[in-house]
């Protein structure tokens, strides 16, 4: 077993949950104006409900200078105080060769992320760097959450095999150190369902749930496998901004995130039977 796929299943079994809780700051929802406060409540608040942290780049690079800064402090915070916890950098980078040499090390060894999200878009070279960080996850971006995904990516209902199939099949082939992973959003379960059948055994990251109304119940029998399920289920608004109250927005995360860990397991836990 890979250091990752360890990262992984320790995260999962300490928690006893399948939720990731993203960090999507935004100055306009806060209810504090500190970004790393925030961050750090939301973490805090929801430690006891979620296995993974996945900090959102964007919106903390929109913030400028300050905004990676406190990125930097967020990611030492979540390892010093929370070391159970995967932090996932979700920047869904990929380019040529020597720009993914550098965005492979900034990523994990500046950020010092434990996996991160990347698109494959370039073909195996312009991921190759990342996969060489072999202690490290790569998840790659198969099949998006938002509505045009399938104008690319395809969908089930497709006639003729989807590029997100052959990301899929791709992600099998590249996986000899064990650190590839999937990402592929609730709002398809369908597509999930595909997926998970192309690449058992490849943990998938599963984005969409909340703000983007994905399917949670459909999403787990989709894509959780028997014994060990090697599925993140991500949320991130509708925990982020469960309340506008600067007095009770980190109580009001860690609600929306037992809630999402309870409703999770329950599902799961019906599924034995």
């Amino acid at each position: 077993m890979s250091i990752f796929a360890r990262k992984l299943e320790n995260a999962i079994q300490t928690s006893n949950s399948l939720v990731c809780v993203g960090l999507d700051p935004d100055p306009d929802k806060m209810p504090v104006q500190d970004v790393y406060e925030f961050c750090r409540t939301i973490v805090d608040a929801t430690s006891d409900y979620v296995a993974a942290v996945k900090p959102n780049m964007a919106f903390f690079e929109a913030l400028g200078i300050d905004g990676l800064f406190s990125l930097k402090k967020v990611v030492e915070y979540v390892h010093h105080n929370h070391p159970n916890k995967l932090i996932i950098g979700d920047g869904k980078r990929g380019d040529i060769g020597s720009t993914s040499v550098k965005y492979a090390s900034a990523l994990f060894q500046y950020w010092n992320f434990d996996a991160v999200t990347v698109n494959v878009f370039g073909g195996r070279d312009s991921i190759q760097p990342f996969l060489d960080y072999k202690e490290k996850g790569v998840l790659i971006w198969c099949r998006s959450s938002n509505p045009d995904g399938f104008q690319v990516q395809g969908s089930s209902s497709d006639s003729q095999s989807s590029l997100f199939e052959r990301i899929a099949r791709m992600a099998v082939e590249w996986n000899q150190n064990g650190n590839v992973g999937l990402v592929v959003g609730a709002t398809f379960p369908k597509e999930l369902s595909i997926v998970r059948k192309l690449a058992p055994g490849i943990p998938i990251l599963v984005p969409g749930i909340g703000s983007q109304k994905g399917d949670l119940e459909n999403s787990l029998v989709a894509g959780a496998e028997t014994g060990f399920p090697n599925l993140i289920i991500s949320s991130s608004r509708s925990i982020n901004y469960a309340s506008d109250s600067p007095d009770r927005f980190g109580y009001a995360a860690g609600e929306s995130a037992k809630y999402l860990k309870e409703s999770i397991n329950s599902i799961l836990s019906v599924g034995k039977q």
